[in-house]
């Protein structure tokens, strides 16, 4: 009788045993495989595309001096006439040119320096700014426009202030193709490194999408530009 509880406790413990080793081997397994889905590889994939520019923007600046303050205005007024007749000349309508009001320096008020020893009282200057989507019209008045200097106004140089500004605003229409593009890209990549080491390709783990960036493609051509994104994905690999 009493070998009868001996039996039931060892083959419980048998059952026990195997229990506890069937666990630690689904455990096993299931950390195997962890490992396994947890391998995985970074790689960038890159979008680049070289595109006119839109919009220009092309501020006309002059500078002016006087002594009497009425007739620098009269002399600002004529001006401004003549640059519109130019840029009409040149097939820009009005609709694309814009004046801003003109900006007065009275020497004789200044609270710093001497302006008695000034040979004029009053400096002025005005830009007359515009604002087109015809580039190459724009940047065909450009190249002439020493005919206005001819007539009397002295335009100001291309510095930072008055500087010719080219944008390109199509971005929303280009951001599928190139984002497409920059997938395709890091996926080709990632497959390289797949068979290199001897591994497949799995699902994408997490992808990241860089920024647009837009530039100029170099000092000499502005209104072209650069346009490039780099996107980041991480695909799984497998044995």
């Amino acid at each position: 009788m009493m070998n009868q509880p001996r039996q039931h406790f060892f083959f419980l413990g048998i059952f026990i045993f195997l229990g506890l080793a069937a666990v630690g081997y689904l455990l096993s397994q299931a950390i195997i495989q962890y490992k396994q889905m947890d391998r995985s590889v970074t790689v960038k994939g890159l979008s680049e595309k070289e595109l006119a520019a839109d919009v220009v923007i092309w501020p006309i600046a002059y500078s002016l001096a006087d002594n009497e303050l009425s007739s620098l205005y009269a002399t600002i007024e004529k001006n401004n006439q003549l640059i519109s007749a130019f840029l009409t000349a040149k097939s820009i309508p009005n609709s694309a040119i814009s004046f801003a009001p003109p900006a007065i320096t009275d020497k004789s008020a200044q609270d710093y320096g001497d302006g008695r020893n000034s040979a004029f009282r009053f400096v002025g200057s005005q830009t007359v700014t515009v604002y087109s989507e015809q580039i190459e019209l724009v940047r065909q008045a450009m190249t002439q426009l020493s005919e206005l200097g001819k007539q009397g106004i002295v335009i100001k140089g291309d510095n930072y202030e008055n500087r010719t500004e080219y944008l390109f605003t199509r971005l929303n229409d280009i951001k599928p193709e190139m984002i497409e593009e920059a997938t395709q890209n890091a996926r080709e990549v990632a497959m390289k490194f797949a068979a290199d080491s001897s591994s497949r390709l799995g699902k994408i783990k997490q992808a990241r999408q860089g920024q647009f960036s837009i530039s100029d493609r170099d000092q000499n051509n502005p209104h072209i530009k650069k346009i490039r994104v780099v996107s980041t994905v991480e695909y799984y690999l497998a044995d």
